[in-house]
């Protein structure tokens, strides 16, 4: 099932990976997994501009769920151009949305996934309401 990334969205942040040798599978194309591990580290890197580190004992972001549009492959050597966007802020979670494209190819998606983020209290394992700065820099 292929999900659509909406048209409405906000873009927070950008960042570029290297493909590493050891990230492609058998098939000398980047594993399926990678693509995940590329959106949670742009992710995070993120949180870090904003001056948000996930602490176990404080509040922070937990992702609920994730999808990824494979399109067209990567493979070693290449550099990845990870564009993230943020939508739809609600009482606890955000919508977070990825397209990847090789530095080499502008503007080609070569894949686009996205991710339920909710905010919780790490101690009392429980949803809390997004942070106001938070909410205020997804929203429109």
């Amino acid at each position: 099932m292929k999900i659509e990334i909406p048209e409405r969205k906000k873009l927070v942040f950008e960042s570029r990976i290297p493909v590493r040798w050891g990230d492609m599978d058998a098939m000398r194309h980047l594993n399926n997994a990678t693509y995940f591990r590329y959106m949670e580290t742009a992710r995070i890197d993120w949180f870090h501009t904003l001056g948000c580190v996930p602490a176990t004992s404080q509040e922070g972001p937990v992702i609920v769920n994730a999808f990824c549009n494979f399109y067209r492959q990567f493979e070693y050597p290449d550099e990845v151009l990870i564009k993230m966007y943020v939508s739809d802020p609600r009482r606890t979670t955000f919508e977070s949305w990825a397209t990847m494209e090789s530095v080499s190819e502008p503007g080609v998606i070569r894949a686009a996934g996205g991710a339920t983020t909710i905010w919780v209290n790490f101690a009392q394992q429980k949803a809390v309401d997004l942070p106001e700065s938070l909410r205020t820099l997804i929203g429109d």
